[in-house]
């Protein structure tokens, strides 16, 4: 299984996190597929830098955010612009199936 989750970068005592790729079973700091966006609490308001298009890309693979970074993507709208694909794509499906 794929999720989309947190790695943290930075010093000891001054977190910094990438937003990647990565399969359930790597480490926290291990192995990922693929970096899709940055977010550093240390700031005031916290930054928080994803691309989009990658972003609903890996959703659209099925790839699982977890709650932070879900929390995140709202925030971003990303969330919502996906379910609104997936509902689009499914009456598209319907409209052509019911045309056949």
């Amino acid at each position: 299984m794929i999720k989309i989750r947190l790695r943290r970068v930075g010093a000891k005592k001054q977190p910094s996190y990438r937003i990647v790729v990565a399969d359930v079973e790597s480490p926290r700091d291990g192995a990922f597929i693929e970096n899709i966006g940055q977010y550093n609490p240390r700031t005031d308001p916290p930054t928080v830098v994803i691309n989009a298009e990658r972003a609903l890309y890996w959703l659209g693979q099925g790839a699982q955010p977890t709650d932070a970074v879900a929390h995140m993507l709202r925030k971003q709208g990303i969330l919502d612009r996906f379910q609104q694909m997936k509902a689009g794509k499914s009456t598209e499906a319907e409209a052509v199936g019911g045309q056949a």
